[in-house]
């Protein structure tokens, strides 16, 4: 099943307008003609079709990855609250994480919130990036909500679809 990746990285609000998601993993310029190119792909587990994590990593087009970072969700607090109100014990395999199996129409990621991760992602491109967060960010609020599902479509008088 899909990770449904593109849906994750939007609700991330990365602020980078030269991006793109390319199967599970997202790339950005955040630089523009800068050489450096951010790659953020999920990490997996130990167990098949889970994912604990991000791993960012600077790379440049003649010399590869120079420099890389692991983030894992359960030491950004990624799914505590969920993982709390499901009362899920750590040391499973559902503590922090989450799978390619899902609920239908549900992403695979719900219940995370992102504020904890997108901290530490700005904390590691400002170092590669300086400037490139502030010159294009968006407004820090949407970093504070927990991600969810797609937001429905709002009709021309003012309502939500679902």
């Amino acid at each position: 099943m899909s990770l449904q990746s593109p849906e994750f990285f939007a609700e991330l609000c990365l602020p980078f307008h030269d991006h793109t998601v390319v199967g599970n993993t997202y790339f950005a310029t955040p630089v523009p003609g800068a050489p450096l190119r951010l790659r953020i792909d999920f990490t997996g587990t130990i167990h098949a079709d889970t994912y604990g994590g991000l791993r960012l990593a600077v790379v440049h087009p003649d010399r590869g990855a120079i420099d890389a970072v692991a983030l894992g969700f359960v030491d950004h607090g990624t799914f505590h609250r969920r993982d709390e109100a499901t009362n899920t014990r750590p040391n499973t395999k559902q503590y922090g994480t989450f799978g390619t199996y899902h609920r239908p129409g549900r992403p695979p990621w719900e219940g995370a919130v992102a504020t904890g991760l997108r901290d530490a992602i700005e904390q590691y491109t400002a170092l590669w990036f300086p400037g490139a967060w502030t010159a294009s960010a968006p407004g820090r609020t949407a970093s504070r909500t927990a991600l969810s599902a797609a937001v429905p479509p709002i009709t021309r008088n003012g309502a939500r679809t679902r």
